[in-house]
């Protein structure tokens, strides 16, 4: 971990002018919940953050919420304080060697459309994470995987600025101890740092992931012949499209619970009472079961009170039809959380972050 202080900079980008308030963050957030900043601004690089850090009304305020995407968050009430929107873009090829390149990407950039452009490019190692949706600076925080790809198999560094010491520190891949949707980020550094941007190692020659999911079926269903990570971005492309939500037209933050790992003692005694129940290898002592699976056995899957519900075609998405409260889909994820807990004597966990 590397540190780069900005020495004698002045910043005098006014950022007065960019402070706004009373502002709906409806538009800023998958799921279309309507609650309002005290405080809004929006930076479109590091200097600009660094200014808007330094005005009397954001020193003022003691929370500080960085939005990216807004598409793994549920907001459950106005917030209060300043909302600091990451709106840094920019994709570019930082070096390459005989294998790899190097490619850096703004924490503000659509992570599908960074996506697309490294296909697009030949740059292979994030087809797989095809339509996940999202900002890049999201990435590293989350470790956001699919298919079995995660962030954390091409990821090379990524940078971020202290919002107290206002220093901008380089994380390299064991700086950021990334574990199953979890990074160094979400615990003893959450809060502390702002990332903007992401450097990704990928590869000059494919190693093709087809057997999680239903890849392979679906490459044969659109008549592949020869293998490419343009093929693989459309499967995986038509795949989520067949069974999520797009934001869009359906508030949602994707997969709202983590798949559980139990132990294999205990997976063995359900499986006998549920001889159906799937499972994937975790480790030594635990096996993974899809949260999904678990989720739709309780009867939860279409479920829908008022405008929160359970998406029919993915117990694992909760949806906002148009007016629900975050409040409303935490009550009904809280009651999925318990209803499997009592059913499998396994507790599920938020992927997304409750605000």
């Amino acid at each position: 971990m590397t540190v780069a202080i900005f020495p004698g900079i002045k910043f005098c980008i006014l950022a007065a002018m960019q402070i706004r308030e009373n502002i709906s963050l409806k538009p800023y957030n998958t799921f279309g919940i309507d609650v309002h900043a005290q405080y809004f601004a929006e930076f479109r690089n590091v200097e600009e953050l660094a200014d808007l850090l330094e005005h009397k009304t954001v020193v003022a305020q003691k929370n500080k919420l960085v939005l990216g995407g807004g598409s793994n968050v549920l907001l459950t009430k106005d917030v209060e304080g300043i909302v600091l929107k990451n709106e840094i873009e920019g994709i570019e090829v930082v070096k390459e060697d005989d294998l790899h390149i190097y490619v850096k990407a703004g924490a503000g950039v659509n992570w599908h459309q960074l996506v697309l452009h490294c296909v697009a490019n030949g740059f292979a190692g994030i087809e797989n994470l095809s339509l996940i949706p999202g900002n890049t600076g999201a990435s590293p925080m989350q470790n956001i995987g699919a298919y079995g790809v995660e962030i954390k198999d091409v990821f090379y560094e990524l940078e971020a600025f202290h919002l107290h010491d206002k220093e901008l520190v380089k994380f390299g891949l064991h700086d950021c101890e990334f574990g199953y949707r979890e990074s160094v980020f979400k615990r003893k550094h959450k809060g502390q740092f702002v990332i903007t941007s992401v450097t990704f190692r990928l590869d000059k020659n494919p190693t093709f992931h087809t057997s999680y999911g239903a890849i392979q079926q679906e490459l044969e269903v659109m008549g592949v012949k020869e293998l490419s990570i343009q093929a693989i971005s459309q499967a995986v492309i038509n795949i989520r499209s067949s069974k999520l939500p797009n934001p869009k037209e359906v508030g949602n933050a994707g997969s709202f619970f983590k798949n559980p790992y139990v132990p294999i003692s205990h997976f063995e005694q359900l499986q006998k009472q549920y001889p159906a129940m799937p499972s994937f290898p975790f480790n030594e002592t635990h096996v993974k079961v899809p949260a999904g699976w678990l989720i739709e056995q309780c009867g939860w899957k279409g479920y829908r009170r008022g405008d929160a519900g359970c998406y029919p075609k993915q117990a694992l998405v909760l949806v906002n039809y148009g007016g629900a409260s975050g409040s409303e889909i935490f009550d009904l994820s809280e009651e999925i959380l318990q209803s499997v807990k009592k059913k499998f004597a396994i507790e599920l966990e938020r992927e997304v972050n409750i605000l």
